[in-house]
């Protein structure tokens, strides 16, 4: 075997992070800076931000998706973030447009826009919903479609919430778990909504705006990593973890591939942010049965990323085009340069095309050449012809991009996290670690908690966590 060594002669409590997003360099720095500590981060890519990085493309910075941190982040967040990227986090508004029965809404929602834009015949349902819900009950308290419709009405879910939500998970609303709905809507009932619409004369743009870094989403991760690395945190790219190597109830080594060759660190802490069940299958000796088969039962949605590289300076106005209607099958269209403000490079811009999709399905197995067509055709297809030469196609395939709430999923999951909350020295956190669809605030705000979590000799307050657990349950994922 060989040792990552680094900082192998530091006589400290060494914490082992898996992953290398927002969480947990955020947590690497916060461990980092103390300086009582040895921090190492595994990340199997070779670039740090995870999901929520950023490439270079044609000249051109783009993120994986669609990524905006929101003004809801906490004030000490926010001006550590500050701190980090000075004049480079930028206050940006919000212009993107939703397609709803061939008419495009803004969004975020203006009550004008609303009323000269709807549709006649949504505006009446929506009106006799408003009217009706007094009067209206609901059997069903344990789907996402249950939740929904008592608190909007048959409208605004037949038309918008329903098929968009089968397009990004997958599966009916039916089949959807009520968490779905109370964790992924932050406006889930018409009292909500009206506030919502309130707010946009009142707020002064809060919920209008929002903080995007000058050189790409990416640049917040890469911030963290370089202040992390500044506070002697060590960062292994290209690490992919293969096992926990564990003695009793507790996590003695990690073992990871890098560079064709197998190392290990020891841990006396290890604070986890990879998808829980690939945790768990990590897991050695093996986990017992009943946790295996519960890790089998919990889903995540994969997303494909198509990027259009075209020659203008300029596709669109717009942020972000959304797109509930079913017969579109992307669910987003965004465009990078828009988001920062960018001017440069000249006569070339991206679009990044979202497309909901499953390994083994389809749309998975097509080329980029035959993806990049398709779009040029969905777009068109509502009104958004390319126009420009495309100079070239590019994809990215998530596996695990959104979490998926089945009908029944917290009792696999509550498996799960019991069973993990037995390792005495293991902790685990960020959007896959706590399977959630958090936003990226929120998985700051974990990561903040994680590393309070973690005593000067390296030792967990699990009691601590489980009370930050507890306000975990709270965050609602904003728009």
């Amino acid at each position: 075997m060989n040792e990552c060594t680094a900082q192998a002669g530091l006589a400290f409590p060494h914490v082992v992070i898996l992953g290398a997003g927002p969480a947990g360099l955020a947590a690497a720095w916060r461990l980092a800076r103390r300086g009582t500590l040895r921090v190492t981060v595994l990340e199997q890519r070779e670039e740090v931000g995870g999901y929520a990085g950023s490439f270079t493309l044609e000249g051109c910075r783009v993120d994986y998706g669609s990524h905006r941190l929101h003004p809801a982040t906490p004030r000490e967040i926010l001006e550590d973030l500050r701190s980090l990227l000075g004049a480079d986090l930028l206050r940006r508004p919000r212009h993107g447009r939703i397609r709803l029965q061939g008419r495009w809404i803004h969004f975020p929602l203006q009550p004008l826009d609303l009323l000269t834009h709807l549709p006649p015949q949504f505006l009446l349902g929506v009106a006799a919903d408003a009217v009706c819900k007094p009067f209206r009950t609901s059997t069903d308290s344990h789907s996402f479609a249950g939740v929904l419709e008592r608190g909007l009405g048959r409208t605004i879910c037949r038309e918008f919430y329903f098929p968009y939500a089968e397009k990004l998970w997958g599966f009916p609303p039916t089949e959807l778990a009520a968490t779905q709905a109370r964790r992924r809507i932050s406006g889930d009932s018409l009292g909500k909504l009206a506030r919502k619409l309130q707010a946009a004369f009142t707020r002064n743009g809060q919920g209008r705006s929002f903080y995007y870094p000058r050189r790409g989403y990416g640049q917040i991760s890469e911030a963290l990593a370089e202040a992390a690395r500044a506070a002697r945190a060590e960062i292994c790219l290209g690490a992919e973890v293969t096992a926990l190597l564990c003695a009793g109830p507790r996590v003695r080594a990690v073992q990871f591939r890098r560079h064709g060759s197998t190392h290990r660190v020891p841990a006396d802490a290890v604070l986890s942010t990879l998808p829980v069940q690939r945790l768990v299958e990590r897991i050695e000796p093996p986990a017992p049965e009943n946790v295996r088969g519960a890790a089998a039962q919990l889903q995540f949605r994969g997303l494909l990323l198509i990027y259009l590289v075209l020659a203008q300076d300029r596709f669109s106005e717009f942020d972000a085009h959304y797109f509930p209607e079913p017969a579109m099958p992307l669910s987003r269209l965004s465009e990078p340069k828009n988001y920062s403000g960018a001017s440069e490079p000249r006569g070339r811009t991206v679009l990044c095309a979202e497309l909901p999709a499953d390994p083994g399905q389809p749309y998975w197995q097509m080329s980029d050449a035959e993806l990049g067509h398709a779009v040029c055709a969905w777009v068109a297809g509502v009104g958004l012809p390319v126009a420009a030469p495309v100079l070239g196609v590019v994809t990215r395939r998530l596996r695990c991009a959104y979490p998926v709430y089945r009908r029944g999923y917290e009792e696999h999951f509550a498996v799960l996290d019991h069973w993990l909350a037995q390792m005495e020295n293991l902790l685990t956190f960020g959007r896959q670690g706590l399977f959630v669809h958090d936003n990226t605030h929120h998985a700051l705000i974990m990561a903040y908690a994680a590393a309070e979590c973690v005593s000067e000799r390296g030792e967990l307050d699990h009691t601590a966590w489980r009370a930050h657990r507890r306000r975990f349950e709270a965050h609602v994922v904003e728009d």
